[in-house]
């Protein structure tokens, strides 16, 4: 499946000299969660509705100094693709180019729609997180934003506090975010009439400066933030009716209840994304530019390789990874130096490495262990789901063979 009749080419593009305030006045008047940026008319990022509302920067703060960059895609790659990149570059828009112009976004909620009849193949339980870390009505938001940083992960399911299975409602690291942002502002004598509301994208009405209450906004409880009317789905749902519920609460993510209605998981949209990018190979996708240069590693010992370099990491599963090998003029005792790069598209992010090194298989060592310590030092994992068997490998490639 292609991605062809996804795109949407009615897009604008804001230049990164954009004042904050206008890329807020953009969210206002529209419901999306992403806008395009430009320098010197060249595509250059996104900025995300979640970086403008919690910028505790000035209004006249300029585009540039939000945006992120995210990965790009053809308008002729197809489907796995797409997910395989909004899953790496932790983005659920898209950008699509046809050679060096931007011609036009895709969307996650577009593509999941699109393949949701497909997504029936699989449950609940072989995507969800098993081990999910909840917090309790009382809980303070700063304990609750510890948390997200803590754990990375955007979603909270809220337990009662007697009963630390029964759901009672959910939060969000975007909610919070929001809340905390627009209340400190409200205390320093901001005009509240300017700040979004975060579900709605409209205004809140006036409530004058409250003086000395940013002190405390961080020990306000749970409760004021989250979200009681939530989604719940059973671990024997399928995905294509996990979407269902998804969709209908206007939510990114679903709580899994048993028949008791205690908790047992919690599945979000990158979950179903990411159960696009499975295949029904037994050993990890690697791509290999500069193959003619590998004289001692074979294809498939360079994949193992990454695999063992990544197995212990057991809270981030590895999608693909793509190694690029150049070769220099230098040598010693006739093997060429070498130049590797590795770039590892996981479910925690995108990690790249390179090194150099005599021959392949000393620059690959080197360049994954450049990568290693990427990982170690630059993120904290979250919950990891249970790997896919066979079965589900099996069952999910299925659905690919489809045109």
């Amino acid at each position: 499946m292609k991605i062809t009749e996804l795109i949407d080419e009615e897009f604008e593009t804001f230049d990164e000299t954009t004042p904050v305030s206008k890329l807020r006045s953009a969210f206002e008047d529209t419901n999306r969660k992403a806008l395009l940026v430009t320098a010197d008319g060249e595509f250059e990022g996104i900025v995300t509705r979640r970086d403008v509302l919690s910028s505790h920067q000035p209004a006249e703060r300029k585009a540039g100094t939000l945006v992120r960059p995210v990965p790009t895609i053809g308008r002729h790659e197809d489907l796995r693709e797409a997910a395989r990149l909004m899953v790496g570059g932790d983005t659920r828009l898209l950008p699509v180019v046809d050679g060096d112009d931007l011609a036009g976004v895709v969307r996650a909620d577009d593509l999941l729609e699109h393949v949701q009849s497909y997504l029936s193949v699989l449950t609940a339980a072989d995507v969800q997180t098993a081990d999910v870390v909840s917090v309790e009505p009382s809980t303070t938001l700063g304990k609750a934003l510890s948390t997200f940083r803590n754990e990375r992960i955007e979603h909270l399911p809220v337990v009662a506090e007697d009963d630390g299975e029964r759901v009672v409602g959910i939060v969000s690291l975007y909610d919070v975010l929001e809340f905390v942002t627009r209340e400190l502002r409200r205390s320093r004598g901001g005009d509240p009439g300017e700040q979004m509301d975060a579900s709605s994208g409209g205004h809140h009405g006036g409530f004058g400066a409250r003086e000395g209450e940013s002190d405390d906004m961080l020990a306000l409880p749970v409760r004021n933030v989250m979200v009681e009317a939530i989604g719940t789905t059973r671990p024997d749902a399928d995905l294509e009716a996990v979407l269902d519920t998804m969709l209908e609460f206007d939510a990114s993510s679903a709580i899994v209840v048993d028949d008791d209605e205690s908790l047992v998981g919690i599945v979000t949209k990158t979950d179903l994304l990411e159960s696009l990018t499975w295949t029904d190979e037994d050993r990890l996708p690697v791509q290999v530019f500069g193959a003619d240069l590998m004289t001692e590693l074979s294809h498939e010992e360079l994949a193992k390789r990454i695999e063992d370099a990544t197995r212990k990491y057991r809270d981030m599963r590895v999608l693909e990874a793509k190694v690029h090998f150049q070769e220099h003029d230098e040598q010693l005792r006739g093997i060429p130096l070498l130049y590797a790069r590795v770039r590892l598209f996981t479910d925690k992010g995108t990690f790249v490495a390179a090194d150099e090194g005599y021959g392949d298989r000393h620059a690959v060592s080197l360049a994954l262990n450049a990568v290693e310590r990427q990982i170690l030092e630059g993120k904290t994992y979250g919950r990891s789901k249970k790997p896919a068997d066979g079965d589900d490998l099996e069952k999910v490639y299925g659905w690919w063979l489809s045109e």
